[in-house]
């Protein structure tokens, strides 16, 4: 038999924290997909989601350990390494995006987009700046 299948077995407290994680956790990806939709421009729109991946997937990962943890009678942890992948990936990807979508628009000349800083060494032709 599996866990699903004993859930009912479950005590009140735990289901009582399960129920809250899960609900907070869709609640923050539910946030996120709503700022996703409402956003305009592209930059407004990478924030949301990610944050609502982050810190939503933090909430059911939080909910499906507990509820693991208590029918299996012992830690069940491995959940975890999801929530670490998510997290480190997440952001970082995040930054990847933006700063494509900056060249880009920087290259294609867009007046929206702020120039380069001040403080940034320009490159000689055919040779890459600091930090590419």
């Amino acid at each position: 038999m599996s866990a699903i299948e004993h859930a009912g077995d479950l005590p009140d407290w735990a289901a009582l924290l399960v129920s809250l994680f899960l609900v907070i956790g869709s609640g923050l990806t539910l946030i996120g997909t709503i700022g996703f939709l409402r956003l305009r421009t592209f930059y407004e729109r990478i924030h949301a989601p990610t944050l609502g991946t982050s810190w939503g997937t933090g909430g059911i990962v939080m909910a499906s350990m507990i509820f693991f943890t208590v029918l299996a009678t012992r830690p069940v942890v491995h959940e975890i390494l999801i929530g670490i992948f998510v997290t480190v990936t997440t952001p970082v990807t995040l930054m990847l995006l933006a700063r494509a979508a900056l060249h880009r628009d920087r290259a294609e000349g867009n007046p929206d987009v702020p120039p380069e800083a001040p403080g940034e060494p320009e490159a000689a032709e055919g040779q890459p700046a600091a930090g590419e």
